[in-house]
């Protein structure tokens, strides 16, 4: 998205360029921010925003070729991508759904908190 960003004519770098850098940087934040939580809940929050945010990119792509900043023939591949990736989202969120009604695979903050302060190797530099 970031290659059909600069493609874009001078008239759209604050407009629609913009917009879609910043919503290919919120899919991929977002799903990376849910896997940082540690409740799955939270995960499915950012995991729903991030496929907010992969929508926002498709119709973007429509207002490209609608204008003819981009030929239809590079949208199509583009658009397909992104409904793969919808699909492995939505995958994902039936995963999350399913891990919140299985009692054995819940996650007890006393023992992520006890792990956290045994381990902090991530952080030291």
């Amino acid at each position: 998205m970031y290659c059909v960003a600069k493609r874009l004519p001078d008239i759209e770098r604050f407009g629609l360029a913009n917009q879609i850098r910043r919503a290919a940087v919120s899919l991929t934040n977002n799903i990376a921010e849910g896997h940082g939580r540690y409740h799955y809940l939270d995960q499915i929050k950012f995991t729903l925003q991030s496929r907010g945010s992969l929508e926002e990119l498709i119709d973007d792509l429509n207002a490209c070729e609608d204008e003819k900043y981009v030929s239809t023939e590079d949208v199509g591949p583009l658009k397909q991508q992104g409904w793969r990736v919808c699909q492995l989202l939505d995958g994902y969120i039936r995963y999350l759904r399913q891990q919140t009604n299985s009692p054995a695979s819940r996650v007890k903050e006393e023992e992520l908190l006890q792990s956290a302060d045994a381990d902090d190797s991530r952080f030291s530099m």
